[in-house]
């Protein structure tokens, strides 16, 4: 049986990841590239990197086409532009990378590490007014809290 770990690393083989550092350079040198935020708006709200668009990953291929309530044009148009997606851990943008992929996106890269290795990497971030986040108050944000009922049972 897969689990959630596997279906990720199967879809590794069909996308390309790019570390912060690459973003960092990516972004000054392609002022065109669209960077997705694929999580939640409540999340996206609570930070994300300036200039992103939020595509939460639930809505995401309905958001890349036209005719659906979902469709967001600027995505659907941008099947020729450079894309990096990106997310709080850097799983759901490999899941979306390669949706977009198999969508006919022809330049298409995952942020490995997510926004938590972009934030580990001191970029800035900011919330849904565009205020600065405080990289230390990132830091809780980015800390995992598991309910006991969300741990594995014990054999």
């Amino acid at each position: 049986m897969k689990n959630f770990l596997d279906l990720i690393k199967d879809c590794l083989s069909d996308i390309k990841e790019i570390m912060p550092w690459d973003l960092e350079e990516r972004l000054q040198e392609n002022p065109d590239l669209l960077l997705v935020d694929v999580r939640e708006p409540d999340e996206f709200a609570a930070m994300h990197i300036e200039g992103s668009l939020n595509v939460p990953r639930g809505i995401l291929e309905s958001a890349c086409d036209w005719d659906y309530e979902e469709t967001v044009p600027e995505l659907v148009r941008a099947r020729d532009r450079e894309v990096v997606v990106v997310c709080r851990s850097g799983y759901r943008s490999v899941l979306a990378a390669h949706s977009m992929t198999v969508l006919g996106y022809k330049d298409v890269a995952s942020l490995q590490t997510g926004l938590r290795g972009w934030k580990d990497y001191e970029q800035p971030l900011v919330d849904g007014d565009g205020n600065s986040v405080d990289l230390d108050e990132a830091d809780r944000y980015f800390t995992p809290r598991l309910r006991p009922e969300q741990m594995r049972p014990a054999a």
